[in-house]
């Protein structure tokens, strides 16, 4: 009913995978939309929000954790961003600007309701990643973290992740640079969502991925990949059986006893 259905939202935990990856080329953006409120409930809720101001500034956001939280965090942006408030995502001079703007509304909402999440015992934790350029600086990517601190990516380190994130992660450490196309930084992303879900059923389709290239300040690439997507299933398929492969060709273990027996064989 709808009572249980809006506590289940109010407790929702956002098991979801997130990532973003920048170098010199741009940056890609993509996220799952599985939401987990138990063993017997989920539901798909979206994750990867689009904020540009075509010419001026791009700006990508996703969330995890608490989905009430989130939510609502995003509700007020958006509302921010129609009552033309003093300061909103298109006023703001600079994106670390930005990515303090989202973890001062993050805190406040949290600030809002904290007694009674606290008195049920509810984690009402959340992560933000913020991904874009504003006109006259870099792109440039950034980790907020629930209580509004951030982190920035940099040339060493190129992606941030959010939600779960070990499943996902040694593609990017063994695949990505800093000189990494962006079509294939792209495909890569797809990937680690992919072996996420192969691994976590807390992660979930649709998948949405969005690609920005470098001084554009238009985005031009966005997609949405559904539950049984072609392309989804050919890229898996591909991706085991190179794994596979490779796998199998790698030379067999020398196990030092079997050398050590046959000396001992010799000296009897």
């Amino acid at each position: 009913d709808l009572v249980s259905f809006g506590l289940s939202l109010r407790i929702a935990k956002n098991m979801t995978y997130c990532l973003g990856i920048i170098n010199r080329f741009g940056i890609v953006m993509g996220a799952d939309s599985r939401t987990n409120a138990g063993v017997d409930y989920t539901s798909s809720y979206k994750k990867l929000f689009d904020f540009s101001q075509e010419g001026e500034r791009v700006i990508l956001i996703c969330t995890s954790g608490n989905l009430s939280m989130t939510q609502r965090v995003i509700t007020q942006i958006k509302r921010n961003l129609q009552n033309q408030d003093p300061r909103n995502l298109h006023n703001l001079a600079s994106l670390s600007d930005v990515a303090e703007y989202i973890g001062e509304q993050s805190r406040q909402i949290q600030e809002k309701d904290r007694v009674w999440l606290d008195r049920d015992k509810i984690d009402y934790s959340c992560n933000f990643l913020l991904g874009g350029q504003v006109r006259g600086e870099e792109p440039q990517l950034y980790l907020i973290y629930t209580q509004g601190n951030y982190i920035q990516a940099t040339r060493e380190t190129p992606f941030l992740q959010i939600g779960e994130t070990k499943y996902g992660k040694p593609l990017l450490d063994r695949t990505i640079t800093y000189d990494t196309p962006l079509q294939d930084l792209a495909k890569c992303a797809i990937l680690s969502i992919d072996s996420t879900m192969k691994s976590n059923i807390s992660v979930g389709p649709p998948i949405d991925i969005a690609m920005y290239e470098a001084d554009s300040f238009l985005m031009r690439y966005q997609l949405e990949f559904r539950l049984g997507d072609p392309y989804l299933a050919k890229i898996r398929k591909l991706w085991e059986d190179y794994v596979r492969q490779a796998f199998e060709a790698m030379p067999d273990l020398e196990w030092q006893y079997e050398q050590e027996a046959d000396e001992d064989i010799l000296i009897d």
